[in-house]
């Protein structure tokens, strides 16, 4: 059975939990099952767990070819969604710690460094061709729904924190125009870099990490209870993506890279600048302002996007210092790769 643009084919599981949901979310019958998943005994960031709460996601958004649109609200399937979700945010907690105070949060995501040691700053100054397709299989199961699961918080917010929040999503989804939805845009991208450039076209190819780190969003976006922690996490990625634009800019100048891949991060430099400006002072002040009691969880929001985020550059790197994806040559951008879309 193929996969449609608009809806992909279902993961494959990863352990005994996934292999439940997926069961599961195919046919009623199979939601028996679910109360003995074993949750409590998997990894909270890892595969099987990160895959099944994927799957989960997944059905509040694209759907999945096999699965029918009214498995949505299926109350066995929020059950151990719920639980999934409990684990994973109880070990982001236990690894957080002490949350850092949030003005102290952001003003080090504003302090770019020009030796950064992330994944950015060693593409922009190390990084092979091979590795930077790496990089974008990776972003991809993020980078393809990018803004949407901020759109939830819309009706959780008022006044200006609720303007501010639109007012950036509306240049995330293009400004109204379709070709410049952000989403849309790394699609294009992927083409240029002779990939695939379908909705969860990789995600049975990339580790737990790209998984957590696309699952984030929604553990909070989807919970009128983690409003603030979606804001958190909101605010964390518009800070931090323009500096680490401009360093992919500059990484894809250095390879003659085509200029498709070029103009996604390129556009990100600019506009992520002014986001924020108007998430800080629109959003985050307002917000606190109002309802004070909200700043702790805008503050976990964004550390544990550092968290996720962390983890996944580490991957990355311990893919780069051994065997890279195998799924990409290692070959120059102008090798047929500028010739797609």
């Amino acid at each position: 059975m193929a996969g449609t643009t608009l809806q992909p084919l279902l993961p494959a599981p990863r352990g005994p939990v996934s292999a439940a949901v997926c069961e599961a979310v195919v046919s009623a019958k199979a939601t028996a099952s679910l109360p003995d998943a074993p949750v409590a005994d998997a990894d909270p960031f890892g595969d099987d767990l990160q895959s099944a709460l994927l799957v989960l996601y997944e059905l509040h958004y694209r759907g999945f070819a096999e699965v029918s649109d009214d498995r949505e609200w299926d109350p066995d399937l929020l059950t151990i969604r719920g639980r999934i979700e409990h684990r994973f945010l109880d070990a982001l907690r236990d690894r957080i710690g002490q949350v850092p105070a949030l003005d102290d949060q952001i003003d080090r995501l504003l302090a770019d460094d020009p030796d950064d040691t992330g994944a950015s700053g060693y593409l922009r100054d190390h990084g092979s061709w091979s590795q930077m397709q790496d990089y974008f299989v990776h972003r991809s199961i993020y980078q393809l729904k990018e803004s949407d699961p901020y759109i939830w918080l819309v009706p959780r917010l008022r006044a200006w924190a609720k303007a501010g929040v639109v007012a950036v999503s509306f240049d995330e989804f293009g400004g109204g125009r379709g070709d410049h939805v952000h989403a849309e845009l790394f699609r294009e991208l992927l083409r240029a870099a002779d990939l695939r450039p379908d909705y969860l076209a990789y995600v049975d190819q990339v580790p737990a990490e790209a998984l957590a780190a696309a699952n984030l969003p929604s553990v909070f976006a989807l919970h009128r209870r983690w409003r603030g922690a979606a804001v958190g996490h909101f605010v964390g990625t518009e800070v931090s993506t323009g500096p680490g634009a401009k360093r992919l800019v500059d990484a894809l100048d250095r390879l003659g890279a085509p200029g498709e891949c070029r103009l996604f991060y390129s556009e990100h430099v600019l506009a992520d600048a002014v986001h924020e400006q108007v998430l800080r002072h629109d959003v985050v002040a307002q917000l606190v302002e109002h309802d004070p009691t909200l700043a702790d969880d805008i503050a976990f929001g964004i550390a544990a996007l550092s968290t996720v985020e962390d983890d996944l550059s580490a991957r990355l790197f311990a893919s780069w210092n051994g065997a890279s994806w195998d799924g990409a040559a290692d070959q120059s951008p102008g090798a047929g790769a500028g010739d797609r879309g």
